[in-house]
């Protein structure tokens, strides 16, 4: 049974195309027997709060195989640039109050880390409310901060987002001093109507310089709700990422047998 804060329709939304320029095909490669895209959705389906789960796509071969699990299927338009753009022409034709948009390359997507997310949402002042929410996770190693292709955040004493960054944030000047850096989980909770308006927001020079399509709500003014987990996002991005998440789970298997 729901939270009486928690509305009765929000949607969860896995946006899934073919054509990953650093690894075509990598929705239905092979991991422990089931496709990536059917244990993102099968993680998915386990979160509490979620009303329904539906994969979006523009290609026959994902539409089919995802069918083949049992899947709902949306067919969208093959000319969208972002995964959030795919997301948005989904919502435009539900009822939904809000929608949750679920990475397709994170099979190792932990369903409590969605309910996370929708219950920070409902958890809001009146005063501070924010249309957009998304995760954030403490970061252990000191190599972790540096890399360029972890995003980090910094949020305010409300839990909202003040910045997201490729460059560690914040920046230590002092030798010595203490501060807990945060890596951003790319897991986005939209109010409806915010989320069809988001594809026509203006791209600021922050966007642009970061390749970071979150700061377009920052730039344009927005809030942004910033929830902690501890759950560590694991997204399958090369061959190599799909080996190592492969192996993973077959020392899960092994462990558990």
């Amino acid at each position: 049974m729901l939270p009486s804060s928690v509305p009765h329709r929000i949607l969860g939304v896995i946006p899934a195309r073919y054509a990953s320029s650093r690894f075509p095909g990598k929705a239905l490669v092979s991991i422990a027997g089931k496709t990536m895209l059917q244990h993102v959705w099968e993680r998915a389906s386990e979160a509490r709060y979620l009303t329904s789960v539906v994969i979006a796509t523009d290609d026959d071969r994902i539409r089919d195989a995802a069918r083949g699990f049992g899947a709902r299927v949306v067919m969208t338009r093959s000319d969208h640039v972002s995964g959030t753009d795919r997301v948005a022409e989904v919502a435009s034709a539900s009822d939904a109050q809000w929608v949750v948009n679920v990475q397709g390359d994170e099979p190792t997507l932990d369903p409590t880390a969605i309910d996370a997310a929708i219950l920070g949402m409902m958890d809001q002042d009146e005063a501070q409310l924010a249309p957009m929410g998304t995760l954030k996770t403490k970061i252990h190693l000191p190599e972790v901060v540096r890399d360029p292709n972890v995003v980090k955040v910094v949020s305010d004493h409300h839990g909202n987002a003040i910045y997201f960054s490729r460059s560690p944030i914040p920046f230590v000047r002092q030798a010595g001093d203490e501060v807990t850096h945060y890596k951003h989980i790319g897991l986005y909770i939209y109010q409806r109507d915010f989320l069809l308006a988001y594809p026509d927001l203006p791209i600021g020079p922050l966007e642009q310089a970061e390749r970071l399509e979150q700061l377009r709500a920052l730039e344009n003014g927005f809030k942004i709700r910033v929830v902690e987990t501890d759950y560590d996002s694991l997204g399958v991005d090369t061959p190599e990422d799909w080996q190592h998440v492969t192996e993973l789970f077959q020392k899960t298997v092994l462990t558990k047998e």
